[in-house]
């Protein structure tokens, strides 16, 4: 129901967008986040955006390099990352959650899609 893309490899300071496009249900209600997670550590949350409304928000980290956006029209929502660095090289997941305030945590997500990888070399 989750369908991440868009991962790749590239260069330090270049840019990526990923796409999660959603089906089998209406999300359009939802809350819906991007995860990473690198080799040995824990998934970390990266942003989320209630779809209903456009709220987002952002880890510090990504905060002024990443947009998280949705299309109501193509049932997809992105992560457009830009200035990528060697520290953002991750498997990322997108997520949903039927609760509708922004939330960070893995377990409040109950719908996940397979991962995407993303590797920055530099």
């Amino acid at each position: 129901q989750l369908q991440a893309s868009g991962g790749g490899l590239v260069q330090t300071g270049d840019s990526l967008r990923l796409s999660c496009e959603v089906s089998g249900r209406t999300f359009s209600s939802y809350t819906m986040a991007w995860f990473r997670q690198a080799p040995g550590k824990a998934r970390e949350f990266i942003a989320a955006i209630r779809w209903s409304v456009g709220s987002t928000y952002y880890t510090d980290s990504v905060k002024g390099r990443f947009t998280i956006s949705r299309d109501n029209a193509k049932n997809t929502v992105y992560l457009q990352m830009n200035t990528l660095k060697p520290e953002d090289a991750a498997v990322y997941y997108c997520a949903a959650t039927p609760r509708t305030i922004l939330l960070i945590y893995t377990y409040d997500y109950d719908y996940w899609g397979q991962g995407t990888q993303v590797t920055v070399s530099s």
